[in-house]
């Protein structure tokens, strides 16, 4: 009993010294069956109360909250789970804040729902609580699309595996002699063998002509041995592959009306720049380039690495306004391309980056990635950055620089200029020289450069012409 009452006296002596900043503030314990929800003991005589999932009882819960005059709650972000009801608390006018579960973690000792949800309700009444970003509401709509989308294309991999594997059972190598056989040349060899055809020379003949076998090479490849087992699963996969191509036409189409009704930033009178990259088949079946101009006002494409997909991707978890984010610093942390640094008594513990799903963060390391063969700057920083660090941390700082130019340009409105390869080399050995002078003018020595004449009178020569 002495120990419970010098507890509950320190508990008090501490409350006393922390500011209450949101008075009428509620904590819920997010579950999948039921939601434990508190409030301060002043306001009810039964201040914690469990709800179940169902949407009457949500109702229930908020009515409840709107009653007690709770203006603001605090909720961790478990799962999907929060959604129904964050959503129902936002309609009712209240304030949600969804909390990253690592920063409510409670104290150690005995763990219970409703201990959580007191615990929760403690730290935001104290103002000790962040809440996470979400997605602007108008944009919502577009993320879901986006998100679908990309789970149609990856779904409509599988087929293609099936189809692949189906060929082989029948020996025939039409992805030996093929880069896609989901291309003009692959699908029409394989719907002509589903519709009878089994001459390899006639199918050879439905070759296009940008195909890099001749004739002979891809009728060798299709003398195959036909068995019905074999043809009913490529017909089944084929099958399965128009369904998921269709469908991801539909989510192009509302993803387009969507983009359609979305407001501009600012009023936006130019056109826009003619795009130049190559698009490739899992790129969107409209003019998304002048899309996200008209919303962005800059040309976000122009970015080495970044074509209309990843931008929009990217588009679709921030949104257009990067004003959430104090500095391009900020940004790169939330997406977790930053540095984690871990110190302790002056010594780095780690300075990983954290470990994060966010799905911009995964555009931009793809965009990152697809770096590793071109001429501009940072391609040239990728590919110094790879040979030093290797390549997951070469992609890593590469995508940290990409967020960091897509954060500036959406801000700011600027427009993006590569300087090329060679502007990058040569800033970085002048970075070099600049520290090895420094250093040798630290050990007492005068660094001096040893230029070939040849070179001197080749750059005079050049200069004169």
């Amino acid at each position: 009993m002495k120990k419970e009452s010098n507890q509950r006296m320190k508990d008090k002596r501490l409350r006393g010294h922390l500011d209450c900043v949101n008075l009428f503030a509620a904590g819920i314990d997010i579950g999948s069956t039921s939601h434990f929800v508190a409030v301060p003991q002043e306001l009810d005589a039964r201040p914690v109360r469990e709800y179940s999932c169902f949407t009457k009882d949500l109702i229930r819960l908020a009515d409840w909250l709107v009653q007690l005059g709770i203006q603001t709650v605090a909720m961790e972000s478990t799962g999907i789970y929060w959604i129904p009801i964050f959503e129902i608390l936002e309609e009712r006018g209240i304030e949600v804040l969804l909390v990253n579960a690592h920063h409510v973690k409670n104290v150690p000792g005995r763990k219970s729902d409703v201990q959580d949800c007191q615990w929760i309700q403690q730290l935001h009444t104290h103002g000790l609580l962040r809440g996470c970003f979400r997605t602007p509401e108008n944009g919502i709509a577009l993320r879901a699309y986006m998100r679908q989308r990309e789970t149609l294309v990856r779904k409509a991999s599988e087929p293609i595996q099936h189809m692949q594997k189906a060929l082989r059972q029948m020996n025939l190598l039409l992805d030996n002699v093929v880069t896609d056989i989901t291309g003009k040349t692959g699908m029409g060899i394989i719907n002509a063998i589903l519709g009878g055809e089994r001459d390899p020379v006639k199918l050879a003949k439905l070759r296009d002509g940008r195909c890099k076998h001749d004739q002979e090479t891809i009728a060798a490849s299709l003398e195959g041995h036909y068995r019905k087992e074999h043809l009913f699963s490529l017909q089944q996969a084929v099958e399965i592959y128009n369904f998921y191509q269709q469908q991801i036409f539909a989510c192009d189409v509302v993803i387009e009306n969507e983009l359609a009704s979305l407001e501009p930033k600012g009023n936006q009178t130019g056109t826009p720049p003619t795009d130049k990259k190559r698009k490739n088949k899992s790129s969107l079946n409209f003019d998304v380039h002048s899309e996200l101009y008209r919303l962005t006002g800059v040309d976000l494409t122009s970015i080495d690495g970044m074509n209309e997909n990843s931008v929009l991707k990217v588009l679709a978890e921030t949104g257009t306004d990067m004003s959430h984010w104090r500095t391009e610093k900020h940004f790169a942390s939330w997406l977790g391309l930053s540095p984690n640094n871990k110190i302790t008594g002056g010594k780095v513990l780690s300075s990983k980056t954290k470990p994060t799903a966010n799905r911009a963060a995964a555009a931009f390391r793809m965009s990152a990635y697809t770096l590793h063969g071109s001429n501009s700057a940072l391609g040239a920083f990728y590919r110094r950055q790879r040979t030093r660090l290797g390549a997951p941390k070469a992609i890593t700082a590469t995508a940290h620089k990409l967020a960091r130019t897509f954060y500036s340009m959406l801000k700011n409105g600027t427009e993006y200029v590569d300087h090329g390869k060679e502007y990058y080399e040569k800033q970085y050995e002048n970075r070099v020289l600049k520290n090895l002078k420094k250093r040798a003018a630290s050990l007492g020595f005068k660094l001096v450069l040893d230029i070939d004449q040849d070179d001197v009178n080749k750059d005079i020569a050049i200069s004169a012409s």
